[in-house]
């Protein structure tokens, strides 16, 4: 049975999709972090730089937006080689965000605008007809092609969604109907507003859930709050009546994720490493250019030969690390250090396994190779801010390293400073504060043992609860 759970509160709305008691997907959204993508701004050309084919745009924004040349010129003319000149400093243009602001980069903007309903997706730039990958049924694509080329308004182009799969004619023409009314709406925005403004936001997380994840396939649509449930209930009876039935308010005491037992899972998504069921485990790291995953067996120790041990293991794995990448909602470049196995034929099934397992991921997915190095190399479209950056900051003790310098570094580090207070005055004493946690170490340490002999010095040490792992301060004492 497949679940939808929605906890609502003011301070943030949480989703999940969970099937047999195993959580398939997650999603938290928070006003103080809502996200840009799918907005459809009308901005202004701050600079560009011919070097980079790329245009910075103003979109009223705290970063202007990241705009690709080759994104600012229509299909049409996308195969001439100087569209640079289609773009000038203080051009006024609409452009719709693809990808939220990451760490020091600004928000990724394009050109070739779309505005999704609850079948399909209006392209108004582009004259295309295209159909999910995720509808796999020859006749229905077909099926579903012939009723995109009737109905696709003239110079525009449609995306048949997954939802769309075994859908009327006349509920596809409802739903371009209204989005060709929307694109109107926007013109006339656009026409009027004066840059850099908001001219479409996309939808907040309960409509897009309706819009994109409630389909025949979700058994149930749970959710914690009576005016959201209200506003789902209202939402679904006008584009998928035949679903109402299946939206519930959850009223019980026990909050609904407990009662699903999705709380501790999120909070283990946190963790860098996670314990496959066979005793092997998972360690993912994550640095600025790509995701690096590694295999262990841990005490898993088989029942047959190494061989066929490593092959399970990987097997395994494999299905956990498509899983934490889903819900974790990692993107870019993904590396996978698998442990090494006896057989090609090990290497090919293993391969083919995970390409048959990424189909189930609605972002996209490409499960690259095997690199020289035994590495599998797998890539994940990057768009909106994922479920680690929403819920953590970079630690201010470790500063995005993940370690602390040990007690005897610190001790070192102090040993240098006093040599260098000595160098300028004799104190003959001085007492150091440290972090309550590490004081009872630095105080043994040999370093300021040796130093304290050296120079004739009394070291005191003072713990101090407030202080800072690595921090000390050093105050001099008369003797």
């Amino acid at each position: 049975m497949k679940t939808i759970l929605v906890n609502c509160a003011p301070e943030e709305t949480r989703m999940a999709i969970v099937e047999s008691d195993e959580l398939l997907a997650v999603e938290v959204e928070r006003e103080s972090q809502s996200h840009l993508v799918g907005n459809i701004y009308k901005g202004q050309v701050q600079n560009v730089l011919p070097g980079m084919q790329a245009a910075f745009v103003d979109i009223g924004w705290e970063k202007n937006a990241f705009l690709y040349i080759g994104d600012g010129v229509p299909h049409e003319g996308a195969q001439k080689t100087t569209p640079v000149a289609r773009i000038h400093i203080g051009q006024r243009l609409p452009v719709q965000i693809t990808k939220d602001a990451i760490g020091t980069k600004g928000p990724r903007a394009t050109m070739h605008l779309s505005i999704p309903g609850r079948n399909v997706v209006l392209m108004p730039t582009a004259a295309y007809i295209g159909i999910s990958r995720r509808i796999e049924g020859e006749a229905e694509r077909a099926r579903l092609r012939e009723i995109a080329a009737r109905i696709c308004p003239a110079g525009m182009g449609l995306i048949i969604r997954t939802a769309a799969h075994g859908q009327t004619e006349e509920s596809f023409q409802e739903d371009v109907d209204r989005l060709v009314r929307l694109w109107q709406t926007l013109q006339a925005k656009n026409k009027m507003a004066k840059a850099p403004a908001l001219l479409y936001r996309d939808a907040d997380l309960i409509v897009r859930l309706v819009r994109d994840s409630f389909t025949e396939e979700i058994d149930a649509l749970y959710i914690d709050d009576a005016d959201a449930c209200r506003r789902v209930k209202e939402l679904v009876e006008s584009i998928s009546p035949e679903l109402a039935q299946r939206v519930h308010l959850y009223e019980e005491r026990e909050p609904l994720f407990r009662r699903y037992g999705v709380e501790g899972e999120i909070e283990r998504l946190g963790e860098r490493e996670v314990v496959l069921p066979s005793g092997g485990s998972i360690v993912i790291d994550k640095t600025e250019a790509l995701t690096a995953i590694d295999v262990n067996t841990g005490r898993y120790v088989g029942k047959a030969n190494l061989g066929d041990t490593v092959y399970r293991t990987n097997l395994e794995a494999a299905a956990e690390i498509l899983k934490q990448i889903r819900l974790r909602d990692i993107g870019g470049i993904i590396l996978v250090d698998f442990i090494d196995m006896d057989t090609d034929e090990q290497k090919e099934k293993l391969l083919a396994f995970l390409r048959d397992r990424v189909r189930f991921d609605r972002t996209k997915t490409n499960i690259v190779d095997i690199t020289a190095l035994g590495l599998i190399e797998i890539t994940r479209k990057k768009s909106r801010q994922n479920l680690e950056s929403i819920i953590y900051s970079p630690c201010p003790y470790c500063h995005g390293r993940g370690r602390v310098e040990s007690p005897e570094t610190i001790a070192i580090r102090i040993c240098r400073d006093i040599r260098r207070l000595e160098s300028k005055a004799h104190a003959g004493a001085y007492e150091i504060e440290v972090a309550s946690r590490i004081a009872r170490a630095v105080e043994i340490a040999e370093p300021l043992a040796h130093l304290a002999a050296e120079l004739a010095l009394r070291l005191t040490v003072v713990a101090k609860d407030v202080m800072a792992l690595e921090s000390y301060t050093i105050l001099p004492k008369e003797d």
